[in-house]
């Protein structure tokens, strides 16, 4: 990793652990009022890791990512019933316009983490980023719940979360790894490495 990788990944580790203890020694409502500005910082961070960062991929993600929430809120047919709390901040139509930014975040993220992994099939690596991120899921909900994320209208999570969240996220990885850039990050890695290790642990102490 270059100089700038390893200050880019400290900073990224740094945030998080201080979210997390935040959030462990009991500041939930200011910590919940930052949750938007750790979202646009991360932003920042993974921009400034590429050295070539493709833009206009991450708009067309943040767009998808934002349509996709959007009839999910308002149909109910695609994850399952739910709304979205105020931790993610400004709303239109009420969906968090920083839920788009999320998704780029969790695509490029999965998405180099899976470029390090030795096959050559774009298919099967948008299979395998897709599952890590169901996996990363998993995690999320408890925690988003608790702290006003989202909320759903029944008391467990339903199943079509998960099979909506890898079908989408399989064709957001299909076009990531489709890009004629290269998406190899070791920022971006240690972003998802945290956001494992962050969600994780506030399921177990926070």
């Amino acid at each position: 990793m270059k100089k700038k990788e390893y200050i880019l990944s400290f900073f990224v580790i740094l945030f998080h652990l201080v979210g997390f203890l935040g959030f462990f020694f009991g500041y939930k409502e200011l910590f919940t009022s930052l949750i938007p500005f750790h979202l646009l910082l991360m932003l920042v961070l993974l921009v400034w890791s590429y050295e070539s960062f493709n833009s206009h991929f991450a708009l067309l993600i943040y767009c998808l990512g934002f349509g996709i929430e959007f009839l999910g809120v308002h149909t109910g047919i695609i994850f399952g019933s739910y709304q979205y709390g105020d931790a993610l901040g400004i709303k239109l139509a009420n969906i968090p316009l920083l839920i788009g930014v999320n998704w780029v975040l969790l695509i490029f993220a999965a998405g180099s983490a899976i470029h390090y992994v030795p096959i050559k099939s774009d298919v099967l690596k948008a299979v395998l980023a897709a599952a890590l991120l169901v996996v990363l899921d998993i995690f999320i909900e408890p925690v988003a719940i608790r702290f006003d994320y989202w909320h759903w209208a029944s008391t467990a999570v339903p199943l079509q979360n998960y099979v909506a969240w890898f079908i989408f996220s399989f064709g957001c990885f299909w076009l990531f790894f489709n890009q004629k850039k290269n998406t190899k990050n070791s920022v971006a890695v240690t972003l998802l490495l945290a956001q494992f290790l962050f969600f994780m642990a506030l399921n177990y102490w926070g």
